[in-house]
C-alpha cells in the first residue's frame, strides 16, 4: 500500500485486500463435559442457574417438577416460550436452580436462562431468540422507597387542620 499515489490505487488496494479484511464471526457451540450447556437468567430480583441438556423435554426447577414449583400456568407458559419459538419442544431437559425475588420473576429469570442456554448450545437459534426478546435482561426493578414518602411515590395523606 505504499505505492498509492491516487484515489483510484487506494480504491483498488482496497478492494484486493478486502476479502482477507472481512472475517465471518461463526459462532460455536458452548458445552461442558456432560453435553450441556449453562446459563445464567436474571428478572427483578431473582437469578436463575439454567442448565440445558437433549432429553425429553423434562423441567426442573429447585429440584421440583416445573408444575409443582410453578404452579400458574401462565408462569409454565413463561417457561416454554423459548422452546416454542425455537421449535425445540420436548428435545431438551432442563435443571434450573432459582432464588431471590417472586414466582412471577423466578419464571422470567428461567425463561431467561433457558434462552441463553440453547443460544450457546445450537448458535443457529440466536437470531429467532434475539427476535422475539428473549436474550434481552429486562432491567425492569422496583423502585426503591424515598424518605418522607409512603412508598417510592406515594405521599402520606394531606390534611389542612
Amino acid at each position: 500500500m505504499a505505492d498509492i499515489k491516487s484515489l483510484d490505487d487506494l480504491k483498488s488496494a482496497v478492494s484486493e485486500s478486502a476479502p482477507e479484511a472481512v472475517a465471518t464471526i461463526t459462532r460455536e457451540p458452548v458445552r461442558d463435559a456432560q453435553g450441556r450447556a449453562y446459563a445464567t437468567g436474571k428478572r427483578k430480583d431473582a437469578v436463575a442457574r439454567v442448565w440445558i441438556k437433549p432429553g425429553s423435554g423434562k423441567v426442573t426447577v429447585n429440584g421440583k417438577e416445573m408444575a409443582a414449583y410453578f404452579a400458574r400456568p401462565v408462569l409454565q407458559m413463561i417457561l416454554r416460550q423459548p422452546f416454542t419459538i425455537a421449535n425445540r419442544e420436548g428435545q431438551f431437559d432442563v435443571v434450573a436452580t432459582v432464588a431471590g425475588g417472586g414466582l412471577s420473576g423466578q419464571a422470567g429469570a428461567v425463561k431467561h436462562g433457558v434462552s441463553k442456554a440453547l443460544q450457546l448450545y445450537d448458535p443457529s437459534l440466536r437470531g429467532a431468540l434475539k427476535a422475539a426478546g428473549f436474550l434481552t435482561r429486562d432491567s425492569r426493578v422496583v423502585e426503591r422507597k424515598k424518605y418522607g414518602k409512603a412508598k417510592a411515590r406515594r405521599s402520606f395523606q394531606f390534611s389542612k387542620r
